[in-house]
C-alpha cells in the first residue's frame, strides 16, 4: 500500500473494507496514536477514540470519510488510558444521539465513568463477547488481562480478519510509518541483537521494547499471545505504532514477542528497565 505520508495529518486512510485509520501524532509524548473507524451500512463504530487535545484532528478525518457523526452508535474502549478516552465528552457532544453506547469491560468502565457519566456503558461479556452491525458484520471481543490493565481486551473484525489490538503490538517509534511491512530477511530473523542486514534501525526492536515496558509480566503476555494465535488474522491495527499489514509479518512479530525474556516487573527486577 502506497501512502502519502504528508497527507496523513489531515486525511483518513482506508486500511481494509470499511475500516479507516483516523489517527494522529502526540508530539508531547513521542507517540503515534491510532483511533480506527469502522463504517458498515448505515452504522459506524469508533475504536479507542483518542485524547482531548487531538479531538479536532480525529473528527476532521472522520468527517472526511463522508460519515455523519450521528451514525456512530458504539464507542469501543479497550482500556481506560487518557490517550484513548480523553475525547469522550467531545465525541458525545458531536455524535449527539441517544442510541450511542460505550463498549468496554467492567474493570475499565469504573474509570471511563470519570471521563463522562452521560453515555450508558456496557461490558462486552454481557453482549456474549460480540457486537453485530445491522448487516450482520460481526466484531468479536477477546480478553487480554493485564496486557496491560485488568480489563484489557482486543477486537476482531470477522469480515476483514483485522485485529484491533489496543496497546498490544504497539511501539515507541521515532521513524514512524502507518503501514509496517517487513522484508523477507526481517521475517526470518531470529535475534534482534545484531542485524544481519545492517539496517540503521530495526523495524521490530521498538515493538519489543514497548512490550517490555508496558505489559505487566511474561505470564500475562504469553497468555494473551496464545489467545491471539487462535485467530485467523490478516492484519493487526494497534493503538500505537504501525499497522502490521500481512499474515507473515504478524507471525514474525508474535515469534519475537514470545522470545522476550523479561517483561514488565520481570524486566524491572532483572535490571533491564531504564
Amino acid at each position: 500500500m502506497i501512502i502519502n505520508e504528508q497527507a496523513l495529518e489531515k486525511e483518513p486512510v482506508s486500511i481494509a473494507d470499511g475500516i479507516y485509520w483516523v489517527g494522529y501524532s502526540d508530539d508531547n509524548r513521542g507517540l503515534h496514536c491510532n483511533p480506527y473507524l469502522i463504517i458498515e451500512g448505515d452504522e459506524a463504530v469508533l475504536i479507542d477514540g483518542g485524547n482531548r487535545d487531538d479531538f479536532s484532528t480525529v473528527m476532521l478525518k472522520i468527517l472526511r470519510t463522508g460519515l455523519e457523526p450521528s451514525k456512530i452508535t458504539r464507542l469501543i474502549y479497550q482500556h481506560y488510558d487518557p490517550d484513548l478516552c480523553g475525547s469522550l465528552p467531545q465525541l458525545e457532544s458531536i455524535i449527539n444521539t441517544d442510541s450511542l453506547r460505550i463498549i468496554s469491560h467492567t474493570e475499565s468502565n469504573v474509570f471511563i465513568h470519570y471521563y463522562s457519566a452521560k453515555t450508558e456503558k456496557l461490558d462486552y461479556r454481557e453482549l456474549d463477547s460480540h457486537f453485530d452491525f445491522a448487516t450482520g458484520r460481526r466484531l468479536e471481543f477477546y480478553a487480554t488481562p493485564y496486557c496491560h490493565q485488568p480489563g484489557s481486551f482486543v477486537t476482531y473484525d470477522t469480515k476483514t480478519k483485522s485485529l484491533f489490538s489496543s496497546d498490544l503490538f504497539g511501539s515507541f517509534d521515532t521513524l514512524w510509518t502507518l503501514m509496517l511491512e517487513l522484508d523477507e530477511s526481517c521475517r526470518e530473523c531470529r535475534s534482534l541483537k545484531e542485524c544481519r542486514c545492517k539496517l540503521t534501525k530495526c523495524p521490530v526492536n521498538g515493538i519489543v521494547k514497548f512490550h517490555q515496558r508496558i505489559m505487566t509480566s511474561n505470564r500475562a503476555l504469553a497468555n494473551t499471545l496464545s489467545t491471539i494465535e487462535k485467530l485467523d488474522i490478516e492484519r493487526i491495527a494497534p493503538q500505537h505504532g504501525s499497522v502490521i499489514s500481512t499474515k507473515e509479518d504478524v507471525n514474525a512479530i508474535i515469534r519475537h514477542l514470545r522470545a522476550i525474556e523479561n517483561v514488565g516487573i520481570d524486566c524491572l527486577l532483572s535490571g533491564e528497565y531504564i
